[in-house]
Order: structure tokens, then C-alpha cells, then sequence
């Protein structure tokens, strides 16, 4: 059980991080696509994902039935900037924790992710309109700042409207519009 969740794991992270590398160098954001969840290969979320790996979901989801939370998630969610999770701050005005803007770059690198994670968990199920269903269906659940959501929806929209090099094109062609 043991070498068969190691392996399992590892080929789903692995399959993961090449597929939203491909996605991200097709999005001209190459750089992105060679940091893409470098962590996850760290003790603190390997481990977790090998002893908690199902292989048709995240493993933290199953961390977070058996702990209560997802040790794992919390070590990702705080390294890795692609995650809205990790655009939020003590508010100022309010003192309470709040969203912040996220820059584009890593809106690019989290479109990305989310149609790589989509494609592998989905397998022959995925069409281009998953992720944005997904997203749609905790539209109302998340902590993100609303103009981060905004422009994440916007691409997943036109991935769901238009296909992924329509996707891929807009995004190029918002990046050679900021130079």
C-alpha cells in the first residue's frame, strides 16, 4: 500500500507540475512554469501526500477529514504565490484578515494550475469547461480579493467560451500590453 501511494503520488504531482509547466510556457510565462510547486517535493507535503494519496483527489483533502486540517496545504499555501490563499493580510482599517490584489503573473500561473489539476483529476471527463464549473461552485466559499477573482474568471471563461489557445492568446497578449 505503502509503495503503491508513493508512486501514485509522485506520478500525480509530477504529471501535475509538467503539465501546468507546458500550460505556463504556453502562456509565455516560462519562469513560472520551472518554479511551479517546487514544495511539494519537500518533506512537509510529500509525506502527507504519500500517506494520505487516493489518486482520483488532492490528498489534503483527505489530511483535512482524518486532522481536522491539512498540514500540507498550509506549508503549500504559504510558499507558493499562485494560490489566492496566500494574498491575504491583516487589514489596517479593519484588523481582520483580508484579500489582497494578487499581480497578474501568478493570476496566470493559478489559471494555469487550476486547468492542469483539472485535466488530471478529471482524466477523460475534462473539457474545457471544468474549470470554470469548479470554480463557479465555490464562487461563494473563497477569501480573494474581488478583482483577483474577476480576472480569474475571466480567463476561465474564455478557456470554457472560446478553448485554451484563446485562453493562451489572451493571456499573451495581456502581458505584451503591460510592457
Amino acid at each position: 500500500m505503502l509503495i503503491r501511494n508513493f508512486f501514485g503520488h509522485l506520478g500525480t504531482v509530477t504529471r501535475h507540475r509538467n503539465m501546468v509547466m507546458k500550460h505556463c510556457f504556453k502562456a509565455g510565462i516560462i519562469k513560472r512554469g520551472l518554479l511551479h510547486d517546487l514544495s511539494k517535493f519537500s518533506p512537509t507535503e510529500f509525506f502527507p501526500g504519500v500517506k494520505y494519496y487516493q489518486g482520483m483527489r488532492s490528498p489534503n483533502e483527505r489530511e483535512r477529514e482524518v486532522s481536522g486540517y491539512s498540514k500540507a496545504w498550509l506549508h503549500h499555501k504559504g510558499r507558493n504565490r499562485h494560490h489566492f490563499e496566500y494574498w491575504t493580510d491583516y487589514s489596517m482599517k479593519t484588523k481582520k484578515l483580508m484579500p489582497v490584489p494578487m499581480p497578474d503573473e501568478y493570476i496566470y500561473e493559478m489559471f494555469c494550475d487550476r486547468v492542469a489539476a483539472s485535466k488530471i483529476y478529471k482524466k477523460n471527463d475534462y473539457n474545457d469547461r471544468c474549470p470554470l464549473e469548479y470554480f463557479l461552485n465555490g464562487k461563494n466559499t473563497r477569501l480573494i480579493d474581488p478583482t483577483t477573482e474577476e480576472k480569474l474568471e475571466h480567463l476561465l471563461t474564455i478557456l470554457a467560451e472560446k478553448g485554451e489557445e484563446a485562453a493562451f492568446e489572451h493571456i499573451r497578449n495581456c502581458r505584451k500590453n503591460r510592457r
